[in-house]
């Protein structure tokens, strides 16, 4: 999809330095990657303490 944007060239220049990406575009679907995986974790640690999944680790990990 053919997007026209405007952003700021240094903040765009610097994020590609640091990401070691090539293209603007390669830059812009990382930092959209990452954003969309961050709110993903975010969502998943909602749950953090409240689901008991019952799990012996080392019967999984056949240390019986």
């Amino acid at each position: 999809m053919r997007t026209t944007l405007d952003l700021p060239e240094n903040l765009l220049n610097e994020a590609m330095k640091v990401t070691n990406t090539a293209t603007k575009t390669g830059v812009i679907i990382k930092a959209l990657e990452d954003l969309v995986r961050k709110s993903k974790i975010s969502d998943i640690k909602k749950y953090k303490g409240k689901i008991n999944l019952d799990i012996d680790l080392d019967e999984l990990r056949d240390r019986r």
